[in-house]
């Protein structure tokens, strides 16, 4: 009898010992949040204004240039007037080419920027979750992958301040 209670104590205790730890994080409170990423944001702002600001200049000059053709066209010739709107069109074609290149280029280097911080998020929540223990850390977002879990399991808050404390840090 007081091997079968043994044993029942002890199965008792290994199977609390194996419980698993879990959480999770919101994942676009986590990105949004993230010093690091307001910063880039907020680069990324200032140079996206500079390249409009740019392209809005040789826009503006370039409108000026079929103003002038405009105001000029009733005293050319029939072959100076072709040779010009020749001339303007291949303008207007290397300004929209000129803008879909810088556009795409700073897109690209956007995008990198933030895959580079979503990366380095998902990195630390892992290091977060070994050195606390957690089995599991699960991320939540507007997709609402997460439908429901118990109060105290949402550990954003935690893992933002940490994550941008290490930051400040660096």
């Amino acid at each position: 009898m007081k091997k079968l209670l043994l044993i029942a104590v002890l199965s008792v205790f290994f199977v609390s010992c194996n419980e698993e730890k879990t959480a999770y994080v919101d994942t676009t409170k986590l990105i949004q949040e993230y010093q690091e990423m307001k910063e880039v944001e907020a680069e990324f702002s200032k140079k996206s204004d500079i390249v409009k600001g740019e392209l809005d200049s040789l826009a503006s000059a370039f409108q000026a240039e079929v103003q002038d053709y405009q105001a000029k066209m009733n005293s050319m010739s029939q072959t100076q007037r072709q040779e010009r709107e020749q001339e303007l069109m291949q303008k207007q074609q290397q300004l929209q080419q000129q803008q879909q290149q810088r556009g795409g280029s700073l897109r690209q280097e956007s995008d990198a920027a933030i895959d580079s911080i979503v990366e380095k998020v998902k990195n630390y929540v892992e290091e977060y979750g070994e050195e606390n223990g957690y089995t599991y850390i699960f991320g939540s977002n507007e997709s609402a992958n997460i439908m429901y879990a118990k109060d105290g399991l949402d550990i954003t808050e935690e893992v933002l301040e940490e994550l941008n404390a290490s930051y400040k840090k660096d």
